[in-house]
């Protein structure tokens, strides 16, 4: 199964999103989030270097709720980009297990992990 070669199940999700860096706030378009990042597309004539600090935030609509990564560019390929999380507070993560659940079907797979997060955390950015 191709869930058990990722160390992080990755979801589709097809929205957009604003990216917010030193340079400003783009909107960009969310293709799979995960636990541990995202892949976006970024608009035309923009690139991110890797290691580029950024905070991703992504509205559940048609509701209130959203979800803020603080994320760093970990690659890019064309406009594709794939962000890493390094923090996301307790309402985010809330947020994106249900979703992550609710697109799997499968809870022991989400188990595992935020199994795997919790035992293998992000060092803070100093």
């Amino acid at each position: 199964m191709a869930y058990e070669r990722r160390q992080f199940i990755r979801v589709s999700f097809d929205a957009p999103a604003s990216l917010t860096t030193t340079n400003g706030t783009f909107q960009v378009h969310v293709h799979d989030l995960s636990l541990k990042g995202a892949l976006v597309d970024l608009p035309a004539g923009v690139e991110l270097e890797a290691g580029t600090l950024c905070q991703l935030k992504l509205t559940l609509a048609p509701s209130p709720q959203h979800i803020t990564m603080s994320v760093e560019v970990a690659r890019g390929h064309d406009q594709h980009t794939g962000l890493r999380c390094l923090h996301m507070d307790l309402d985010s993560i809330t947020h994106l297990r249900r979703l992550i659940e609710w697109q799997l079907g499968a809870a022991e797979l989400l188990e595992r992990d935020l199994a795997q997060l919790v035992s293998n955390p992000v060092p803070p950015v100093l």
